[in-house]
């Protein structure tokens, strides 16, 4: 005669809280000892934080000049163009979103209650927490959209993000044919866009047009032959040897002697290419680390299949090598997000120089810190999205799993 198995119960939340909080904090005995003497040290500050954070912070110098910190000096009439690209951007999100993720409800209400929020407590115009609600109606449609038809949307998202990079420059800049319609030709400068579009548009480009660079030289500082391997070591060691700010200025003063006199190369294009050449050579030897720890037998296993050079690298050993190396490169991804900042000495007012004319005005001498505590929860939350973004595609694709 067998015995009844007995049923597990499933704890309650608050005895894993009690266990966790137990095994964690007060066992063994000097982990208790920290916790007592930190725990009043962190309450006293974190009361002082969210007593200076709601009571003692003038954020009024934040709610004036939201408009400065989103897109700098940017024409007040010509202001629909953000809203058009941010439109594209939250569209093409959504549809991505519902594409690989499906329709879920956790996005459906996150971007419900981020509209709700911003229509009732962000300090901007009525036609602003208009267009905050449109925007999140776009994400919703988009994610919908990209559940019904997701496999069919797969093949052209890629693409479609790519023609958004132009056509969001097209819209923003006066970058068009002279036989564009009167509609799109506002003649707007490079300097007029800036604050954090001008520091998405630098990280995003300069990510964008790194990556296959720096792929590149790292194939070729393995490559057999001598030209090939020569160059790419000392362009990867050259760049890595000076710091950013050396190579923005060089680009700055060189990069027009290479061109024609007639030819005005725009700022904004010294720029992104200061920081694309800069990038480069460190993703050339994130990609190269990837490559190192591929096994030789891989090598073996592709050649023995008759692959060529082209086949091997392309389907065998650059997507285990790119897998490899993912924390490697959104960190530098998040590097070259807040190294934007130093394309101030190109002359362009990214959303750190616009901290600082923000702080310079009279009316808004002394408020240093509330400026440059919003400036850090902004770049947090663009850092730690990509963070977040890294671990879930490392759980993914099972990264330290060989």
């Amino acid at each position: 005669m067998t015995a009844t198995p007995q049923t597990r119960t499933t704890p309650s939340l608050a005895m894993s809280i009690t266990h966790w909080i137990r095994d964690n904090l007060f066992t063994p005995w000097y982990n208790a000892l920290i916790t007592i003497v930190l725990t009043p040290v962190l309450a006293f500050v974190v009361y002082r934080i969210l007593a200076w954070v709601f009571f003692a912070a003038e954020w009024n110098v934040v709610k004036q000049n939201l408009r400065l910190f989103m897109v700098g000096p940017y024409p007040q009439e010509e202001l629909w163009r953000s809203w058009v690209t941010l439109g594209i951007v939250v569209a093409l999100g959504g549809l991505s979103w519902g594409a690989w993720r499906g329709r879920e409800w956790t996005a459906t209400i996150s971007a419900i209650l981020l509209g709700v929020l911003a229509f009732l407590f962000l300090p901007v115009t009525t036609a602003s927490k208009i267009n905050l609600l449109l925007m999140a109606g776009l994400f919703i449609a988009g994610q919908y959209l990209g559940a019904w038809q997701n496999i069919r949307l797969r093949k052209y998202l890629v693409w479609l993000w790519v023609l958004s990079f132009f056509v969001v420059l097209i819209i923003l800049w006066d970058v068009r044919p002279q036989s564009s319609p009167p509609f799109f030709k506002a003649n707007i400068p490079s300097g007029q866009v800036g604050g954090l579009t001008l520091t998405i548009l630098l990280a995003v480009i300069g990510i964008v047009a790194s990556f296959p660079i720096g792929v590149l030289l790292a194939l070729g500082r393995r490559s057999s032959l001598p030209v090939v391997k020569i160059f790419s070591i000392l362009y990867i060691e050259i760049i890595r040897g000076v710091p950013l700010v050396t190579v923005l200025w060089t680009a700055s003063l060189l990069l027009p002697l290479f061109l024609p006199s007639d030819v005005r190369v725009d700022k904004f294009i010294r720029a992104v290419t200061g920081i694309t050449l800069f990038s480069a050579a460190y993703l050339a030897e994130n990609v190269r680390g990837g490559l190192q720890a591929i096994p030789k037998g891989q090598y073996e296993a592709a050649q023995a299949l008759g692959l060529n050079y082209r086949q091997m690298m392309q389907y065998i050993i650059l997507p285990q090598a790119l897998r490899i190396v993912i924390p490697a490169l959104v960190g530098q991804f998040i590097a070259l997000f807040k190294d934007t900042t130093l394309v101030l000495i190109v002359g362009l007012l990214e959303l750190l120089a616009i901290a600082r004319s923000v702080i310079s005005q009279p009316e808004f001498i002394g408020l240093q810190r509330e400026v440059f505590v919003f400036i850090a929860l902004i770049y947090w939350v663009f850092s730690y999205s990509m963070s977040y973004t890294s671990r879930r595609i490392e759980e993914r694709l099972n990264v330290n799993r060989r």
